[in-house]
């Protein structure tokens, strides 16, 4: 990693050092300077290996919006064409290879949460979407190597850390994959040619991508592209950013709910509150710095601030609000609140063991960690503490409204309702 100035002269940069998203650049001094004399056009590309991104794409996202905030272009790269390639980077295992189908049906999916990050459109600065099986499907093979592949030295490419953690490691790497390099980089040398895009960016382990893409353009098209890269996020205590016990903290609504998400970032570290206030909202630093220096019971004050204006650009402020409200009076009035999650089970599943609705619920993860909420009086029935692990739970608890709050601990509240 090369250091960063201390100062930037353009805004987007400026802010994006001040904000914690810098990293690194390939050539920061040109590019600041580049950034101060036109508008200039970003891409990042998102593969869709799922029907959703999650949290972890989330840094991304927002470079994407404090680039369109300082008046340049972004660019939204689906990755329909290296989805069917798969990035082998820092993975122990290949990744499965989608169907078109499925590839097809992630894209329609994933296009939906750009909506609320990014202005689409045909202005200046407005955002592009594009997908790169555009290009990467019409290539014929041979044309491809004579054209492309001279380019690229295997020496190199052995070198690169996500190739060279597999093979120092024994781990399964085809050329399928060893390929994914080569298609990044002429991702980057198209878009230049299409849009006039000059700046990649991503997340700083795809570093050995973006400079075999700036190197490309160099060689084929004689031009200077750039390479900007944000942090790999730890929280305070060293874990992976966006890993929870539930899995991943998917942005789609339909995977994880506002509700969820919104909880997620409730439960914040007290060490990360600030740093991820600037990373993942629009608050202006004098507010932020307001809420990072509140203490105590107060910090929790803007833990909610932090999940609600994260919960809004990923799902409207409405959601978002009815998100705030939702907790307000499960935690503040214990009311089983309709904006819970909730999940549906069989009714003929009825009578069902309190430990199995426990797990089917979500509020467990198997019996065993079931029983051990049980006796810690950590498992409660619409509030009310579960005492015996062999409780039966009937089709008539449910009562008038048909439905039952099952807790785990303060934080973990779902409905469950018979189907």
């Amino acid at each position: 990693m090369t250091s960063a100035p201390s100062r930037f002269k353009s805004p987007f940069l400026a802010n994006f050092l001040a904000r914690g998203q810098y990293y690194d650049c390939t050539d920061a001094e040109a590019l600041d300077s580049l950034l101060l004399k036109e508008r200039v056009t970003c891409y990042i590309g998102f593969d869709c290996t799922a029907p959703s991104l999650h949290v972890g794409h989330a840094l991304q996202i927002m470079t994407l919006r404090r680039l369109q905030q300082a008046g340049h272009r972004p660019i939204v790269v689906i990755g329909g064409g290296t989805t069917k390639v798969g990035d082998p980077s820092f993975r122990n295992e290949a990744r499965p290879l989608l169907s078109e189908e499925q590839i097809e049906a992630n894209k329609r999916e994933i296009r939906k949460t750009f909506e609320r990050f990014l202005t689409f459109g045909d202005g200046p600065s407005d955002a592009l979407m594009v997908d790169n099986a555009e290009w990467l499907d019409k290539l014929e093979y041979v044309p491809f190597l004579r054209e492309i592949g001279r380019h690229f030295s295997i020496n190199r490419m052995l070198t690169m850390e996500s190739v060279k953690a597999k093979i120092d490691n024994d781990l399964p790497f085809s050329f399928l994959e060893f390929n994914y390099s080569i298609m990044q980089a002429y991702d980057f040398v198209e878009l230049y040619r299409r849009y006039g895009c000059r700046l990649q960016s991503s997340g700083s382990d795809q570093w050995g991508n973006i400079v075999s893409g700036i190197d490309l353009g160099r060689r084929v098209e004689n031009v200077q592209l750039f390479g900007l890269t944000t942090p790999l996020l730890t929280t305070s205590s060293g874990a992976k950013m966006g890993k929870t016990a539930a899995g991943a903290v998917w942005l789609n609504p339909d995977m994880r709910s506002p509700y969820e998400y919104w909880q997620f970032w409730r439960n914040t570290e007290d060490g990360d509150v600030g740093r991820f206030l600037r990373l993942f909202t629009d608050l202006a630093e004098s507010e932020i710095a307001r809420l990072e220096t509140l203490e105590g019971g107060e910090l929790n004050d803007a833990k909610k601030v932090l999940a609600t204006e994260a919960t809004a650009l990923c799902h409207g402020r409405a959601a978002a609000d009815a998100a705030a409200e939702t907790a307000r009076r499960t935690f503040e009035e214990g009311a089983a609140a309709a904006g819970l999650p909730t999940v549906e089970i069989p009714s003929t599943e009825f009578p069902l063991g309190v430990l199995t609705l426990a797990v089917k619920s979500g509020v467990s993860a198997s019996n065993s960690e079931a029983r051990k909420l049980i006796a810690n009086n950590g498992l409660k029935l619409n509030d009310a503490t579960i005492s015996d692990p062999k409780l039966e739970i009937a089709l008539s608890d449910f009562g008038s409204e048909g439905v039952l709050k099952i807790s785990a601990g303060k934080k973990k509240h779902v409905l469950v309702r018979p189907a």
